[in-house]
């Protein structure tokens, strides 16, 4: 009983900093720049609920995306942060992004584009065999990529993505609620130079032998090796019985590789009796190393935004959530989630789709069949009038 009071207590202390389902008034919170492709709102050829998977849409192909919307400004320090939103790639995408921007405050939404500074980058980024989720955070002006690969879903069904940042610098990535990676940002971002370096003022002694094998002093090169040829004549050839050296000219056996020829002659390798073993280059404290403890934290957060290239447009974006409880996120996904009816109205479109193009194939073949006898009885019927031509 505690433990259920002391969850929803902190349920109830959540912050919800912007959450969207593009309902009928989507077009009053999102701002689409001049230079981007053209969207609109629509759930799509197959949904589980027409109404509650209706998402922001890409309608146009080859095309840049820039379509933004803003929230009251927070920070995320001393807080978790949590990032949620699902795509739907209902176009088979072939070649494009599917992922969002979380920026801060003040962005010119006219002008946003690919170029507009962002706290983090995160979602599926999808082109041929290149398939990866990215997670990019920005640190001191500079954005990072995460060093690990993280692998999206690439069907034509909608998937939920899920960043987690805690104020401890630990992350984790979920796709439809399960875990996909996780791990400390400090490890798995180049954020900070390498906590320790080799040792500039060792180097390795002039005297160090490197080498563990040499040639055998004692070693000679057997005496004739030299004079063995590459090639011999064949023993088994003989001169053909229509060969006529008059007109052939003198016949010659042709040459074969030798079975005595070795190659090259090598002494043969010893263990080096003055080998020093492998070098290790001491290692220190990197003196430009200091710990940030709060790479984790943005001062502000004021936007999200979608800027994405596609070849084959129609993803769809929904159920956008930022928010500092992961119990909030997880409650969003399950309340919006109709993965079941979806696949099943998926599957009906495809069977659909499927019946009719081989229906579709067979009236061709039917098609040819029936020309194909037309023209056997033309033939037929010219050669039967040839032939009372010829009486």
């Amino acid at each position: 009983m505690i433990y259920t009071v002391l969850a929803l207590a902190a349920f109830a202390s959540a912050e919800i900093y912007f959450k969207e389902t593009f309902d009928a008034s989507w077009e009053d919170r999102w701002v689409t720049a001049a230079d981007s492709g053209k969207v609109d709102v629509t759930a799509g050829d197959w949904f589980g609920d027409e109404e509650l998977d209706a998402g922001l849409h890409t309608t146009q192909d080859a095309k840049f995306y820039h379509v933004s919307s803003t929230f009251p400004e927070f920070s995320n320090k001393d807080k978790d942060l949590v990032l949620q939103f699902s795509v739907k790639h209902q176009q088979n995408i072939d070649c494009g992004g599917g992922y969002l921007k979380f920026f801060a405050a003040g962005v010119d939404q006219a002008l946003f584009n690919g170029d507009t500074d962002y706290n983090i980058m995160f979602g599926p980024d999808i082109c041929g065999s290149n398939k990866k989720v990215h997670v990019i955070f920005n640190y001191n002006g500079e954005n990072h990529l995460i060093k690990t690969k993280i692998s999206p879903e690439s069907d034509e069904l909608t998937h939920t993505y899920t960043l987690i940042v805690k104020p401890d610098q630990t992350y984790e990535v979920k796709i439809d609620g399960t875990t996909k990676d996780s791990g400390n940002m400090v490890e798995d971002w180049d954020f900070l130079p390498p906590a320790v370096i080799k040792d500039p003022a060792v180097q390795k002694p002039t005297d160090w032998v490197d080498e563990s094998q040499i040639d055998d002093p004692e070693a000679s090169k057997p005496e004739g090796y030299d004079d063995i040829p590459e090639e011999i004549v064949d023993p088994e050839a003989e001169m053909p019985e229509d060969w006529d050296e008059e007109d052939d000219g003198e016949w010659e056996a042709p040459l074969i590789d030798n079975p005595d020829f070795s190659g090259p002659w090598y002494p043969p390798q010893i263990d080096n009796p003055d080998y020093s073993g492998p070098w290790v280059h001491p290692e220190i404290a990197n003196p430009d190393y200091e710990l940030d403890e709060e790479i984790y934290s943005y001062s502000s957060f004021g936007g999200v935004g979608l800027d994405v290239w596609q070849v084959k447009s129609g993803s769809i974006f929904d159920n956008i959530i930022i928010t500092d409880s992961v119990e909030e996120a997880e409650a969003f996904m399950e309340e919006s989630n109709t993965k079941a009816a979806e696949k099943e109205m998926y599957d009906s479109v495809q069977k659909r789709l499927a019946d009719e193009a081989a229906e579709e194939a067979a009236e061709e073949d039917e098609e040819v069949d029936w020309e194909e006898e037309a023209e056997a009885a033309e033939e037929a019927e010219a050669a039967e009038e040839a032939g009372h031509d010829e009486l």
